[in-house]
């Protein structure tokens, strides 16, 4: 989420965040100093560093007051099946994270772990809101025009045209009153912009979403996506992940050949001089760390899931996020806009859709830093 595009209040409320502090490839160090560093700026709200009390208590060395210790005996490792070690790792500190949401202790969870075991203890734990099938990861990504919501990135793949359409109903009211974006405008991710182009469930959701109310706009290629052709794409967990890493991938390989050009002599380093400026405000807008990470969207509490690779500096920006999105109150106005939803099958019970969840990789982001 890019903060600088949120409304914010004058005075707003303190909230609690439950930070997964065993999570990640970097923890318990870097997220640990990374929370602390949003708890020492942020002193009205409260940060709950979750995990191995005595990992944490080192890594932290002395605490502010508005930082507490709960201690976890167990983790989630990123080479494990999600839904069954959610299910037998009882105490894993995304599990005691998400129980302290459920049980009214925090307002949060900022998670910087196994995406899969993240989705999969969301859905255990807090359950789906009434009317949503299955929960999805939004993640803003960055043009010229500014950011624009793109999901399902990761929460579960095979998805339905129904699925689909909720997802677009969900992304429209995060765009709007996250976002402040008036009437965002709604398009789906396929092969081709003419109508009925696409695979089936496309289709489907192609004629749900023409008589939902949503602002819709059709389809829109891949080649749409850095013009901003609208606010809030939709498409496949597997799909919209693949997208963000070939994102995350070109802006790499671009910016390594830039650093090269700008190395060669004699030419190179006097360009750079000419160049930084412009080069620095390039790099502060495809700075992705700043983006935190991705709301899962769908699920009874606000849970916030950033990258796996996540230090101390994004650690802080995904805890600012998740601070962000549960003043929101994103799950509220999810849950209202879904109330009068008329449902034609039964909903699944939540332990056989976290079976059924397939999380495709971790996490990814847009794009990387030029730095």
């Amino acid at each position: 989420m890019d903060l600088t595009s949120v409304p914010t209040a004058t005075d707003p409320p303190p909230v609690r965040v439950a930070v997964d502090a065993m999570g990640g490839d970097h923890a318990p160090g870097e997220v640990v100093t990374g929370a602390l560093r949003y708890a020492r700026e942020h002193p009205s709200d409260q940060v709950l560093l979750v995990g191995d009390e005595a990992r944490v208590a080192k890594a932290a060395r002395t605490l502010p007051p508005n930082t507490t210790i709960v201690h976890a005996s167990e983790l989630v490792g990123m080479d494990e099946q999600p839904a069954s070690a959610v299910r037998r790792k009882r105490d894993a500190s995304i599990n005691v994270c998400m129980r302290l949401v459920r049980e009214g202790r925090a307002d949060a969870v900022v998670t910087a772990g196994h995406t899969g075991a993240g989705v999969a203890s969301a859905i255990l734990n807090l359950k789906r809101l009434p009317g949503v099938d299955r929960p999805a990861l939004a993640v803003q990504m960055t043009t010229q025009k500014g950011p624009f919501v793109l999901l399902d990135i990761g929460a579960t793949t095979d998805s339905t045209g129904h699925n689909l359409a909720q997802y677009a109903h969900m992304g429209s009211l995060y765009s709007e009153r996250v976002l402040g974006v008036p009437r965002p405008s709604v398009a789906l991710l396929s092969i081709g912009e003419e109508a009925g182009k696409g695979e089936q469930r496309v289709q489907e959701a192609t004629e749900l979403l023409s008589s939902s109310g949503l602002n819709f706009i059709g389809n829109i290629e891949g080649r749409h996506l850095v013009s901003h052709a609208a606010d809030v794409v939709v498409c496949d967990a597997a799909v919209g992940n693949v997208t963000i890493k070939f994102f995350e991938g070109l802006s790499t390989f671009i910016f390594d050949l830039l650093r090269a050009e700008l190395r060669r002599p004699p030419r190179g380093p006097l360009a750079y001089l000419l160049l930084k400026p412009g080069l620095d405000r390039i790099r502060t807008i495809f700075d992705y760390e700043k983006l935190g990470g991705s709301p899962l969207l769908g699920v009874q509490g606000t849970v916030l899931i950033t990258h796996g690779r996540a230090r101390r500096r994004m650690v802080s920006y995904a805890v600012a996020v998740g601070a962000a999105a549960a003043r929101a109150r994103v799950p509220d106005l999810i849950a209202d806009a879904f109330k009068h939803e008329r449902r034609g099958r039964p909903h699944p019970p939540a332990g056989e859709d976290a079976e059924r969840e397939q999380t495709v990789a971790p996490v990814g982001t847009p794009v990387e830093s030029a730095s």
